[in-house]
């Protein structure tokens, strides 16, 4: 349902961009061909990634330890929660959340990389 969320989002954030290139274009159709493609679910999910990263990586450090990535996945949970109607305890959303990196972190290394966390919340990283 997480995942479903967050692809609904990254969707929806897309469409003025598409909606825009199209309004753009001479013949008021988007291009065809390779020129202009529209981006795929996991391209927005990346481009999600891509500008909210540094918000959540405290120490700048280009991962996010379990602490950061808690933060992040908690909001999104929140979100979530709240648009859904959905209830959770705390400590729920919590145990959540360390599951959540416990499978984001594929490596074992103890942090998310940014391609970690895209694979994950793009549906490649289990869970």
């Amino acid at each position: 349902m997480f995942r479903s969320l967050l692809l609904s989002a990254a969707l929806m954030s897309a469409a003025p961009a598409l909606a825009q290139q199209a309004a753009s274009s001479p013949s008021g159709n988007a291009q065809s061909g390779s020129e202009t493609q529209a981006q795929s679910p996991g391209d927005s999910v990346a481009s999600i990634v891509d500008s909210e990263f540094p918000a959540y990586d405290a120490n700048s450090d280009s991962q996010l330890d379990k602490a950061e990535f808690s933060r992040w996945m908690i909001a999104l949970k929140n979100q979530e929660m709240k648009s859904s109607g959905q209830k959770l305890a705390a400590i729920d959303v919590t145990a959540w959340a360390d599951g959540a990196f416990t499978t984001a972190d594929t490596d074992k290394s103890g942090a998310v990389s940014k391609a970690e966390l895209i694979t994950y919340l793009s549906g490649g990283g289990g869970a």
